[in-house]
């Protein structure tokens, strides 16, 4: 089975501050994840949520599920060995950019663009981005867990 990854971001232009959060499923086991930053951008938040996502999932297939169309497929083009050049290559975030190319190597990944929706894992990663979003604009920049009783009431998330 395709591990698969569910990706939302948050992000408040007033404010600068972004959330993010992700839900993955390896096989049967779920797990995610939600964190913020003050002084953001919507691209450095969907970057950061797109590594944290891949950190630690084994090499092979992963159906990624996200909210960010331009960081979906310009991860697709590194992915497939094909780097964007010249005006079309990434001129800021590189040191994500950088992690997100590491993370890449020896999977196969394939991206879809997702809305959040009610009762889905996309509609339960983006209330939790929201709250990221939230807590990173009072608090500061955080990454933390997102309980496992919590996963247990996503629909469509566990077999």
């Amino acid at each position: 089975m395709t591990d698969q990854i569910w990706i939302q971001t948050s992000f408040h232009p007033a404010f600068k501050c972004g959330g993010w959060a992700y839900v993955r499923r390896q096989g049967a086991e779920a797990s995610g994840q939600a964190g913020g930053a003050r002084y953001t951008t919507p691209q450095r938040m969907a970057l950061t949520a797109l590594v944290a996502a891949l950190k630690g999932l084994p090499p092979g297939p992963v159906a990624i599920q996200m909210d960010d169309g331009a960081v979906a497929r310009t991860a697709a083009l590194i992915a497939a060995g094909r780097p964007p050049q010249g005006d079309a290559a990434p001129t800021e975030d590189l040191d994500l950019w950088a992690q997100l190319t590491a993370a890449l190597a020896g999977r196969k990944p394939a991206f879809a663009i997702a809305r959040p929706s009610k009762a889905t894992p996309t509609g339960f990663a983006a209330a939790w981005a929201e709250l990221a979003r939230d807590k990173a604009n009072a608090q500061g920049a955080f990454a933390s867990a997102i309980p496992r009783p919590n996963l247990a009431k996503v629909p469509g998330l566990l077999l």
